[in-house]
């Protein structure tokens, strides 16, 4: 099979095409033959040794994956050869073949594409548990979302608005906002590219603040980090819930004063953990994200399809922050 290799830490030009044999499920596990991996920012950060997780090498990036079970290990007896599944493995999808374990392959409904399926998981499934787990989403309140045209960042604004929230889309340039409002956001806020001395700081808050209509953001779902979420963490209201996602601009340093005047919190979201702790709650908004899919309320929004052998120029676009939507690499 092709497989698309890190033989050493470094960007996406160090990626080597390659043929491997296949590899082989073995007991409770099943082999998918993939038709489209989603791009994801572990992708970046996994192949230069910069993410929780670091595989022995040489590994292929590719956290999340769809296609069709090819082969099934012994006992496994939920899954048959020809099934269409999706799946988070973590590494490894941006080849032919992936083997997972069999519990972590799930059905991919009749109706959704492959590319579609590939680009649901870890956006959405994230935003989910953000706005439901730690932010405690209402009908009613309002919601700011950083890197809005970003993959978590479109999910999020979709399911936001799904769960009645007025939503303000943070992005960084006209076209960004014409696609958060496509995804349904009520508002935009175009920010400026970073970094951001004190008084852009100071103005920036001041947008967001503007852009509450109100007291205050209820929720701040922050994927982005760096210079914006200080500003964004200013923009709560009493007992708002800030939370924490991804540090694509940098890891920023909050002035905790704020959450104490604010009587706010501010939550970090894995969700990656979450879905190994508790793998019931983590199935059932899978669930609730297919019949929201089903019913046209949630669409992930591929913006560009790559080849395999072509496959580190998509991680190096997305490295680029100039990205809407999802990438996705495609066997076919």
């Amino acid at each position: 099979m092709r497989t698309l290799l890190s033989h050493e830490p470094g960007g996406p030009e160090t990626l080597k095409l390659e043929e491997v044999e296949a590899p082989e499920p073995g007991p409770g596990q099943v082999r998918i033959a993939v038709k489209a991996a989603a791009i994801n920012y572990p992708d970046l950060l996994i192949i230069q040794d910069l993410y929780q997780m670091k595989p022995p090498r040489p590994f292929a990036p590719g956290g999340e994956v769809a296609g069709v079970v090819d082969k099934v290990g012994e006992g496994v007896e939920h899954l048959s050869e020809g099934d269409r599944v999706i799946a988070v493995p973590g590494f490894g999808g941006l080849a032919e073949q992936v083997v997972v374990e069999a519990k972590a392959a799930i059905p991919l409904p009749e109706g959704a594409s492959y590319a579609q399926g590939a680009a649901l998981l870890l956006t959405y499934a994230t935003a989910i548990h953000a706005l439901k787990d730690r932010g405690r989403i209402a009908a009613g309140q309002q919601v700011l979302v950083l890197g809005a045209a970003g993959g978590v960042g479109l999910a999020a604004v979709e399911l936001a608005k799904a769960y009645g929230a007025r939503v303000v889309a943070a992005v960084s340039s006209p076209d960004k906002a014409r696609v958060a409002k496509e995804a349904g956001a009520d508002d935009c806020v175009i920010y400026a590219r970073g970094p951001l001395d004190k008084e852009a700081s100071k103005a920036l808050a001041k947008q967001f603040k503007d852009a509450a209509k109100g007291e205050g953001f209820d929720i701040v779902l922050d994927p982005v980090g760096g210079d914006y979420a200080e500003p964004a963490l200013r923009s709560l209201g009493w007992q708002g819930r800030f939370l924490v996602v991804g540090f694509p601009a940098g890891i920023p340093k909050l002035p905790l004063n704020l959450a104490l005047l604010k009587e706010a919190e501010v939550s970090g979201v894995f969700w990656g953990a979450f879905a190994m702790r508790d793998p019931q709650a983590y199935g059932a908004q899978v669930k609730e994200l297919f019949a929201l899919l089903a019913e046209g309320r949630i669409s992930p929004r591929v913006t560009g399809t790559y080849p395999l052998e072509k496959g580190g120029e998509a991680i190096a676009a997305l490295a680029t922050r100039k990205v809407t939507g999802k990438l996705v690499v495609t066997m076919d």
